[in-house]
This record gives C-alpha cells, structure tokens and sequence, in this order.
C-alpha cells in the first residue's frame, strides 16, 4: 500500500472506531483506573480492538504500538516503522461527557511521523494528514485543505491541557510571548487547531506518550506547523525508550 491507502486506511478506522466509542457512551459505561492511576473504559478497549484488528490485516508487516495493549505488557519489538494508536485520547474528558476527546492513528518512519488521523466523535471532524501532501478536515458538510497560521501581529492564541494547563513552567515558557488569549482543551484536538490556523501555541509540560502525540503531530506538520522538544529546540522523534515524549511544545507557521 502506497501512502495515500495507508491514509484512507486511517480515516476508515478512525471513524469506525469513533462510532463505536460513541455507542459506548449511550449506552453506558464503567471508567476503571490502570496500573498507572490513568483512567479506562470499554470504549478505549473496544476502539483499539478495531484500529488494531483492521491494521494488522491491511499491513501485517507493520507492528501496531497501541495504548492499552502496552499497557497489558503487549509490547512489539522496535522496528524502522511501526503504526502508534491512541484508541481514546482524553479519557477523562469522555468520561466527563465532554467532546474534546480523539481517536488518534499515526504512522512512523525512521523516527518520524509520515501521515495520520485525528478523529473527534463527538464533535464529528475527522483530522488528517500526510508529509508532503498536506492536510484536510472532514465533516458531514465535506473536506476542505486546512493549514497552519502565522503567528498575529496582535498576539498568539494559546492552548493548553485541561488538566496541567496551570504548571508554572507554561507561564516561564509564555513569558516573553505575546499572548492574545489561552484556552484549556483536552486530547490532541489542541494540535489539529492549530493545524486549522485557529490557534498558535500549545506548550506541553509533564509527561505524555508517543501515542498522545503522533497522529496529531503528523497532521500538524502536513499543516505546515511543527512540534519541537522545549529542551535543544529539535523536533520530536518516536521510537524512543518506554515511548515516553520530553517536554515539547506544538506550533503553527515559525517565522523567520
């Protein structure tokens, strides 16, 4: 499969998957809490199932690094490339019954994320991308391109997480920004803002997992944004030990 099926391939799952993950919710559901105190559902297990399921029949050269599989000590071996999924991205948020939660369907080469999906249920968006083919947004209206900003003369709207959007290392990090207006989301929507130009930064501080981020980043950067580490300013890179994330921060357009 060339990069444009292994795209529609993602934008197939990840709507699958939303459907299911809303159905979840109508009917009703149990949030019980893993080995590292984070929030799980039948919706995160039921979403992966499928996202995991349908990639390994499509392309069963590539592992699948997922979630709550890793969680359970499902973990591949490294390899050069490999799909990174976040069934339920905001777990919290959903349980909440909150519409800032995302399904999330990246693809890694070499370090680097090639192409991904987004997908927002509840607010029905599904977010996509590919380096060097750009990026779309698709709802029940249509698809449109989407792209990243550069940063407004009168100042950057900022996005942080719901949950760790007030640690003091964000307002060393915004200190000598000019600062329009922030706003506190959960899951990797933060990034597919920006990708859409209706948002500018979005610091992370604290930890995060490859699977959080690599879908968004790769939509992001199809956008013409970028995603870089706060400590040596380099772009973020996957395959790292455990697939834990350093801190980093999400951009749009970087001006000269």
């Amino acid at each position: 499969m060339d990069d444009t099926a292994l795209l529609a391939l993602a934008f197939d799952l990840a709507a699958r998957a939303g459907e299911t993950i809303l159905a979840v919710r109508a009917r009703g559901f149990e949030t019980r809490h893993k080995a590292d105190a984070s929030p799980v559902t039948e919706a995160d297990q039921q979403a992966e199932l499928l996202i995991a399921a349908g990639l390994r029949a499509a392309t069963p050269d590539l592992p699948v690094v997922a979630e709550e599989a890793v969680a359970a000590g499902h973990v591949p071996a490294q390899a050069a490339s490999f799909w990174c999924v976040d069934p339920l991205d905001g777990t919290r948020e959903f349980a909440a019954g909150g519409d800032d939660f995302a399904v999330c369907i990246g693809l890694v080469r070499d370090g680097a994320p090639v192409l991904g999906v987004v997908g927002v249920p509840a607010r029905g968006a599904l977010y996509g991308g590919r380096i060097g083919g750009g990026a779309v947004k698709r709802t029940a209206a249509g698809a449109h391109a989407i792209a990243a900003r550069a940063p407004p003369a009168e100042g950057i709207a900022v996005l942080a997480s719901r949950h760790h959007g007030k640690d003091p290392r964000m307002q060393d990090f915004l200190a000598s920004r000019q600062v329009a207006s922030t706003l506190n989301l959960g899951s990797a929507l933060k990034f597919c803002l920006i990708a859409e130009g209706l948002a500018d930064l979005y610091p992370r501080f604290g930890t995060t997992m490859e699977w959080d981020t690599c879908a968004a980043q790769a939509v992001l950067e199809a956008a013409g944004g970028a995603v870089r580490t706060v400590e040596g300013d380099a772009i973020l890179r996957y395959g790292k030990p455990g697939w834990v994330n350093p801190h980093f921060y999400a951009t749009g357009r970087i001006t000269p």
